[in-house]
């Protein structure tokens, strides 16, 4: 089973389609057997997905995502499980125990912003966030 987590200096990247770089992790019978670390070279939420799915990724743990993402990586197949903060490797390992705490109705956490606050995400005023819907 491969498992990728967006990935900054050993912990969960916080925003999905902003990450940098993945880890990914090779698991069999309970345990990891490899881990690799693999630059995105910039590419946006939508494609990541691909990317991911390129690579055999079953299982994404991630923290926030919007939701053209979500959509993104449950329609290439790939099981999500957002909404997990800290380590990687602890949060691969309590996944593959069973004990991953994650919360399955997170969104975009990058930002919030009050009404009529723009997101900062798009080019002209009306126009909706494609990282949170706003």
């Amino acid at each position: 089973m491969k498992i990728a987590v967006p990935y900054d200096s050993g912990l969960v990247f916080q925003h999905f389609g902003h990450t940098e770089y993945f880890m990914l992790y090779t698991a069999e019978n309970g345990a990891v057997t490899a881990s690799e670390q693999c630059p995105t070279a910039g590419q946006g939420p939508g494609a990541l997905a691909g990317f991911l799915a390129g690579k055999g990724v079953e299982v994404l743990i991630c923290g926030g995502l919007g939701m053209g993402a979500r959509q993104a990586v449950t329609a290439a197949g790939i099981r999500l499980f957002p909404g997990v903060t800290g380590s990687a490797d602890a949060a691969v390992q309590a996944f593959l125990a069973g004990t991953l705490a994650f919360d399955p109705n997170t969104a975009c956490s990058h930002h919030h912003h009050a009404e009529g606050e723009g997101c900062g995400h798009h080019h002209e005023e009306g126009h909706a966030c494609g990282h949170c819907g706003h």
